[in-house]
């Protein structure tokens, strides 16, 4: 058996020597001008039988080694043990400054050779850390004879406190060390008065918090100080911004040598010291921290974490029962803010009771349990879980998922959705289809008709054009029928018309006469052509066909006197023709063409003057009607760019682009009530209850806005009630908001054309029934026509109305006069409410609730409708 024993011992030296090892204590930091101890031990069951050991270059043996043995034995169970330690221990000093390994120490214990670890030391040129008890003698000292120094005796060199952070800058939610470290080189007795900074704006908890302090030796600047943490915490910014930290203060209890009076004997100095406590307050210096907003973009499933974090996701029971219950649970574990993260969103089937999420911290993760309860059986999917956090070692986004989770739900046996029929036999039960949710209506993704914002059609330049133009138009039609049916009855003036078309038969008739060479009857006819010309045109009888008067006729309808004294010329010719004919056709040639062209000239012009005046009107109506329409384009793309990150979640994206459209000066209600759903779905209540009311301005009857508003409305924390308003106005506003006010406005325009339409009839028409009609239909239609042009002239009204705002900050006080000081808070809004501004001073606004209420609020906290 000892030869078996010896056999371990060689092949497993610990074992034959019962695990003994040669241990050094010594310390890892002393000063150049100080003398430290090393001690080496040997712990087991058997003495040591020889020890060898050099300090080495780097340090000088001013004492040793002392030898120590310390023996003990127990017996346990009647078995007994014994344990040997044996100690050796040297005093040494620094040669310089620097950093040194002792030299490895030998022990032989039963004939084999143990070594010590390497240690290393590290020397430093400074003063070194006072012990208790020399400190005290050197503070007592420095205070001299006057005790009543107190704590101005003790240098702030000697004692002082920091507030470490491991970070200066950080995102919201990263999390920042910050350790509170006290410094001293003096003899501490104690602490008292703690107070720790409040850390405003963090997320704070305490990493240490020891009841004992434990001070080290510390190489601080090259000097030798004791240094304990006070206290750690980890701390997680909640808003960006630049923070402050306030100090952290304590009072230390400091041992204080106090001066005596002395004999005069050399042992009065080791005999009569005495000591006093002296009161140090200590205080840490403010830290800045500078805190930045985590980058635009979040996606949706973001739940707040900054770190690094990974996702599982798993069902408690992947097949049950309808109506049993079971759990999802979701863990995230990392590095980062876990004791802030949020649940997930997890959308689970619609006929699921799903009940409120627990939440539960286990060392390095976060576990989220979904408790929930199928009531129909049939095959589900829950999932994928979505997370997302921000990774800050890429300064990106980053999405977690788990994949679906599958679960199979069998028939339970009590299911609400079955029952028995009195023949055995199973009937489904019919239920109301359920609500599972309400939302706000999604964005209009077809491209609107923007305008300036505020052009409204109704009394605009392009409303009183066409309204002028209508009358106009009605007069200039009256007018003409009243012509036509005067000129229908004027005799002389249908001759005047008809004279050109009877001369030229007569001039027809005169040529086929003078093809045929009959004379007599070619000058017969061509007279009766020029003399039935002339009175026809002024409307002459036999007795006023004279020359002298023709040409007085001709004179003042503008017609020159070179052409008066052809024409007379040609009738004196045909006179004398008639009764003289000349035998040569060339002569009867040149007499028919000379008529022909006096006639036509006679008649062009007599026809100038008259069309004079008709070009001019002519040229009116083709510069009057529209001016050319200047070429524009709408911002399509940027309204584009939004529904794309709308559609895509980006609801920041979306309201910054439909914004820039809004900024070039364009509207429409469609514009409005996407910006209110971009700001509804950030969370802004506010903007989003504003640009609702903004879009139903515009147009009162869009469905989606109206709708979205009062959802949105529903969200508010104030419930107001409002003054009752007067039924038949009601009815009124109601039947305006029917139609946007330029649908109103044209409906107006068509209803002023009837009217003028039938005033038309009633005044032209000979019927009298068909003048009752005009009269009656005429009446009603200017009634329909005034009721048109009042909603639409009561919508542009409202909408040009700025006495009213929303509240777009989260809490606000009503004070009761325009002041900041002085003044009495008289009630409290939230975010959204709506109320009309009464009258403004400087940077308040007076404002009236709906019940009646008054009040005087910051212009900036309230945005005008």
């Amino acid at each position: 058996m000892k030869r078996l024993i010896l056999i371990l011992s060689l092949l497993f030296p610990a074992i034959g020597l019962g695990a003994q090892t040669l241990r050094v204590d010594a310390p890892n930091l002393v000063a150049a001008d100080e003398q430290f101890n090393v001690t080496f031990s040997v712990e087991g069951e058997h003495s040591v039988s020889s020890f060898e050991w050099n300090p080495g270059e780097g340090f000088k043996l001013v004492w040793g080694p002392q030898k120590s043995t310390y023996s003990s034995t127990s017996i346990v169970n009647g078995k007994r043990s014994k344990s040997v330690t044996n100690s050796y221990t040297y005093v040494l000093m620094p040669v310089h400054a620097g950093s040194f390994s002792l030299p490895a120490a030998t022990a032989t214990v039963q004939g084999k050779t143990l070594s010590s670890k390497p240690f290393t030391i590290e020397v430093v040129s400074g003063g070194g850390a006072k012990s208790q008890s020399g400190s005290a003698r050197q503070q007592g000292s420095a205070s001299g004879s006057s005790a009543a120094q107190g704590s101005a005796s003790i240098s702030s060199d000697d004692i002082y406190m920091r507030l470490i952070v491991n970070k200066n800058r950080a995102y919201v939610g990263e999390g920042i060390t910050a350790t509170l470290k006290l410094y001293q080189r003096v003899n501490i007795a104690g602490f008292e008065d703690a107070r720790f900074p409040s850390f405003n704006g963090f997320w704070s908890q305490e990493l240490q918090a020891p009841s004992n302090i434990d001070f080290k030796r510390e190489n601080v600047g090259g000097e030798i100080f004791n240094t304990a943490v006070i206290r750690s915490w980890n701390l997680i910014p909640q808003k960006p911004g630049d923070f402050t930290i306030d100090p952290a203060e304590l009072v230390c209890l400091v041992n204080v040598r106090a001066a005596s009076s002395s004999s005069g004997s050399i042992f009065d100095s080791f005999f009569q010291d005495s000591y006093r406590q002296v009161r140090k307050r200590v205080s840490t210096q403010p830290v800045v921290l500078h805190v930045s907003s985590l980058p635009a973009g979040a996606p949706a499933s973001f739940g707040g974490g900054v770190g690094r974090f990974e996702l599982k996701a798993a069902l408690t029971r992947d097949s049950l029962k309808a109506h049993e219950a079971a759990s999802l649970k979701v863990t995230v574990s990392g590095s980062g803010n876990l004791p802030l993260l949020t649940a997930p969103k997890i959308s689970f089937p619609p006929d699921f009771e799903v009940y409120d999420v627990k939440s539960t911290d286990s060392g390095r993760s976060r576990v989220f349990e979904y408790p929930f309860i199928p009531r129909s059986h049939g095959d589900f999917e829950i999932g994928p879980v979505e997370y997302s956090y921000f990774d800050l070692s890429t300064g990106k986004y980053v999405t977690l998922s788990s994949g679906p989770l599958h679960l199979s739900v069998a028939r339970g046996a009590g299911m609400e959705s079955s029952s028995a029929a009195p023949g055995g036999q199973l009937v489904q039960t019919r239920r109301d289809v359920k609500d599972l949710g309400s939302d706000i209506r999604f964005i209009s993704t077809k491209l609107p008709a923007l305008s300036g914002e505020g052009r409204f059609f109704v009394f605009s330049a392009l409303f009183w054009v066409l309204a002028v133009l209508m009358i106009l138009s009605a007069a200039v039609s009256w007018y003409l029928l009243r012509r036509s049916a005067a000129r229908r009855a004027d005799v002389a003036g249908s001759r005047n018309r008809a004279a050109t078309k009877m001369a030229r038969k007569r001039l027809a008739l005169a040529g086929e006469f003078l093809h045929k060479n009959l004379s007599t009857a070619f000058y017969e006819e061509l007279h009766k052509a020029l003399l039935g010309f002339i009175s026809d045109k002024f409307a002459l009888d036999a007795g006023e066909q004279s020359h002298d008067i023709i040409a007085s006729k001709l004179l003042e309808a503008g017609v020159p006197e070179a052409l008066s004294s052809d024409f007379t010329g040609l009738l004196d010719a045909c006179e004398y023709a008639r009764y003289a004919p000349a035998a040569d056709n060339t002569e009867m040639n040149s007499l028919y063409e000379k008529s022909v062209s006096a006639i036509s000239a006679i008649d062009s012009s007599m026809k100038k003057n008259k069309s004079a005046a008709g070009a001019v009107l002519a040229l009116l109506m083709l510069v009057l009607p529209f001016s050319a329409q200047a070429a524009s384009s709408y911002p399509d793309s940027l309204w584009t760019v939004g529904v794309s990150a709308y559609a895509d979640g980006n609801w920041e994206d979306a309201a910054r682009a439909w914004s820039a459209i809004e900024a070039l000066g364009l509207s429409s209600p469609e514009l409005c009530c996407n910006l209110g759903d971009a700001y509804f779905r950030q969370e802004r209540i506010g903007d989003a209850i504003l640009y609702y009311s903004r879009a139903l301005k515009l147009d009162p009857s869009y469905g989606d806005a109206r709708f979205n508003l009062e959802f949105a409305r529903s969200l508010t924390q104030d419930r107001i009630d409002s003054v009752p308003e007067f039924f038949l106005k009601g009815w009124m506003r109601k039947l305006c908001w029917c139609l946007p006010s330029d649908a109103w406005a044209w409906i107006s325009v068509v209803l002023l054309a009837a009217v003028l339409a039938l005033v038309l009839i009633f005044l032209l028409s000979r019927s009298s029934g068909a003048r009752k009609w005009g009269f009656f239909g005429g009446a009603a239609a200017l009634v329909l026509m005034v009721l048109a042009l009042s909603f639409a002239a009561w919508q542009k009204r409202d909408f040009m109305r700025a006495d009213d705002a929303v509240v777009t900050r989260p809490v606000v006080s009503v004070r009761s006069a325009p002041s900041g000081s002085d003044t009495k808070d008289l009630f409290i809004l939230h975010e959204g409410t709506e109320l009309e501004l009464l009258d403004s001073v400087g940077d308040w606004s007076k404002i009236r609730l709906a019940d009646g209420r008054e009040g005087w609020l910051r212009t900036d906290q309230i945005k005008v409708i």
